[in-house]
């Protein structure tokens, strides 16, 4: 009897666990994406990307720096006459290329960090209120300009731009001569 309402009790429960079993499996699977698109969305900033290669850049040192004293103690040893150069050693070269690597990696992090500030601050500079967005009405700031200031402001921006556009253009046909004749006066 007590074998009957195992057997009757088995698969009732193994509907319930199934489903749990999913439900696990499926939050697993929800955080692997989030944590995907975490490090991709770092992977794009520079400074995060700098702060990971540092531990790396330390690492290679450390490495070059060991192959270094290495080959120096070989090659003494060698050049005192105690060893002959049948022994392998690490090559100084590849180690030296992969600090080299990773120290170039890390000046692109920086001049990436330092172009993206750079056109912040020109943003602010030449747009230095925000606008309120129609989705996002509650963070509208005191400083904000409204969206007829914001079009004013840009057609004066492609103003200046048709400008200097039109002196370049003037200044290419005087070089070229191909410029209409000026009157002297």
């Amino acid at each position: 009897m007590a074998s009957q309402q195992q057997q009757s009790g088995g698969p009732m429960l193994q509907p319930g666990l199934q489903a749990a079993s999913l439900q696990q499996q499926q939050q697993q699977q929800q955080q692997q994406q989030q944590q995907q698109q975490l490090s991709q969305q770092q992977d794009f900033d520079p400074v995060h990307r700098f702060k990971i290669l540092i531990p790396q850049l330390k690492e290679s040192l450390q490495n070059l720096m060991k192959i270094a004293s290495l080959n120096l103690a070989h090659n003494t040893t060698i050049d005192n006459g105690i060893k002959s150069s049948d022994t392998s050693v690490q090559r100084f070269d590849k180690s030296l290329e992969e600090f080299y690597a990773l120290c170039d990696q890390l000046e692109m992090c920086l001049r990436l960090a330092y172009e993206c500030l750079s056109q912040s601050i020109d943003s602010a500079k030449h747009s230095p209120n925000l606008v309120p967005t129609a989705t996002k009405p509650d963070t509208v700031q005191t400083e904000s300009m409204s969206y007829a200031q914001y079009l004013g402001m840009i057609k004066s921006q492609i103003s200046c731009a048709k400008d200097i556009h039109n002196a370049l253009l003037e200044c290419s046909k005087k070089i070229s001569g191909k410029g209409p004749p000026q009157v002297i006066m």
